[in-house]
């Protein structure tokens, strides 16, 4: 069966972000794609009005896309009980086609894990009759091994204490070797059989379903011994009571087991130090099924389709263990690599969602209500409600048109979308540098940009120290060469902008400020994608000519 296959935007995702992998899932879907909408992260106060306005749920989490257990294990909770015969192993591992073969107690605990090897060896150290009172073998036992039926005899749990022989000789040699306690195989021989009883044995193997007379079974119900019937031969009973020994008597009980969410690169360090051919996987103590070494050779890769955003450093965790099939993007090209020719649809828009609406619209699929609000909210958050520099006429025209078929004012309700946006609620300065970042790679320098639209900077900025100490940790902790926080003003339409790191020679060139100035106000300035990145690669090119 195939997976389905993730439509996911970048890390600390925006209204864009979101609302295009929604809107481009719902276009995949129409066109018989099997996808899910997903999320790289924790949804903003904007998004999430957007979202409850329209009543649409959240996308799926996904932390990162680094393979796990769960996706190449084998979903087969078999085990087998640590007082089962090694008999009822040997059938459990051929019928379930299983080389070891996890063993849970009565509590559901897993207790210990038997193998095939470990059959074969006791197989192989056979060369008599076994001891099974050292097996800590009971009658019950030695009944299921042999697939016997009691004739008569109380208590088989009781444990085995004598040795097993084969009453085949004379009644004088009979007498002579049968002891107290022992397990005889004997076939329809009368005598025998109260030989045997005479000299208190524990039990009578009766072999190729022999008739028992009465006169045998009153004299073993008065002696207390067990007549056991099976419908083997002799040689094949005397093969098949060494099987009766308990599980628990040659399993190991140094137990290596993984969880499912277990990462398989982990999982295959353990692997390699370790000689089992295959491993328990537990979901909260409980066995769900096994991994083996050959599931380690035949895992997929996660296939993603990306919106908003091409660049490395944005995608998801374990991006580079996924296969991307689709990139829908309107920013910069940002060098990722794939290992084949993909689907890429790329346009110089405000937003990743004027993409995916004409992308619908050009399909001919119809556009429900909440689709086309999701998606005109995204074009508003983009482009601010068209203030921003990136905003086109393209961007407006597909916002108005989204706006009629979601029946809602495009003035009004982008209004609402940046008003929300600006909610800060109790989020301390650490969440607010976090709220909306991404990272570049300018040349030789990695960069986070992170920016925060708002109606009143001066909220923000009275907390400036504290930013300015939060940024410098972000910068060492993420080994950042610059960290920029662009506190845009919505109203005036301009970016107080705070930097911190060891390039602030960068941003000197970059914006035309003075080395040592923490604190610009650009003017006019209100796209990190058109006018922070652009000018500051150009710095970086030339600082290397």
């Amino acid at each position: 069966m195939s997976k389905p296959i993730y439509i996911i935007g970048h890390r600390n995702p925006d209204t864009d972000s979101i609302c295009s992998a929604i809107g481009y899932a719902f276009l995949k879907e129409a066109l018989g794609a099997d996808v899910i909408a997903a999320r790289a992260g924790k949804i903003n106060t904007e998004t999430k009005f957007v979202l409850e306005t329209l009543g649409v749920e959240p996308p799926k989490l996904i932390s990162d896309l680094y393979p796990r257990v769960k996706d190449v294990m084998s979903y087969n909770s078999v085990s087998i009980h640590p007082k089962a015969t090694l008999r009822e192993l040997g059938n459990s591992m051929k019928q379930n086609k299983l080389k070891s073969i996890a063993v849970i107690d009565d509590e559901q605990k897993l207790v210990g894990v038997v193998s095939a090897g470990d059959l074969a060896n006791r197989y192989f150290e056979e060369v008599e009759m076994q001891d099974l009172a050292q097996g800590e073998v009971d009658f019950y036992g030695v009944q299921r091994a042999l697939d016997g039926e009691v004739i008569c005899g109380k208590n088989l749990e009781r444990k085995v204490e004598g040795e097993v022989r084969i009453a085949a000789a004379r009644i004088f040699t009979i007498l002579n070797i049968a002891c107290p306690g022992d397990i005889m195989l004997v076939s329809n021989n009368f005598d025998a059989q109260m030989a045997c009883i005479q000299k208190g044995v524990a039990c009578l193997i009766v072999t190729s379903e022999r008739a028992v007379e009465e006169e045998v079974i009153d004299a073993a119900n008065k002696q207390g011994v067990i007549i056991i019937r099976s419908p083997y031969d002799t040689y094949t009973c005397a093969r098949l009571i060494n099987q009766s020994i308990p599980v628990r008597m040659i399993m190991q009980k140094k137990i290596i087991s993984f969880r499912s969410d277990d990462l398989l690169s982990d999982v295959k360090k353990v692997m390699a130090s370790t000689n089992y051919r295959s491993y328990p996987v537990l979901d909260h103590g409980k066995l769900i099924g096994y991994i083996t070494r050959d599931h380690l050779l035949n895992k997929t890769k996660e296939k993603v389709i990306l919106v908003d955003h091409n660049e490395q450093s944005q995608a998801v965790e374990g991006i580079e263990e996924a296969k991307i099939i689709e990139i829908i993007d309107h920013h910069r090209l940002g060098g990722l690599r794939t290992s084949e020719p993909i689907f890429i649809r790329h346009e110089p828009v405000g937003c990743t969602a004027t993409i995916v609406a004409n992308m619908l619209w050009h399909r001919d699929v119809e556009i429900p209500p909440k689709i086309a609000g999701l998606l005109m909210a995204a074009i508003i958050s983009d482009t601010m409600l068209f203030k921003s520099p990136t905003a086109t006429p393209k961007d407006r025209d597909t916002a108005e048109k989204l706006a009629v078929l979601a029946g809602l004012n495009l003035e009004e309700f982008g209004m609402a979308v940046l008003r929300a946006g600006t909610r800060l609620g109790d989020m301390t300065v650490s969440e607010l540098l976090r709220y909306d970042v991404k990272e570049f790679q300018i040349g030789e320098y990695r960069v986070a940009v992170a920016q925060l639209s708002v109606l009143d900077p001066e909220e923000i900025l009275g907390a400036r120290e504290q930013i300015e100490e939060d940024m410098e940790s972000m910068c060492h902790r993420g080994h950042y060469d610059i960290v920029l926080f662009m506190i845009t003003d919505i109203i005036k339409e301009g970016t107080y902008l705070l930097y911190s790191g060891k390039q602030s020679v960068l941003i000197a060139e970059a914006f035309g400020s003075g080395e040592g100035e923490e604190l610009l106000y650009l003017p006019g300035v209100m796209s990190r994608k058109k006018q922070i990145i652009p000018p500051l690669s150009e710095a970086a090119r030339e600082k290397f000519l």
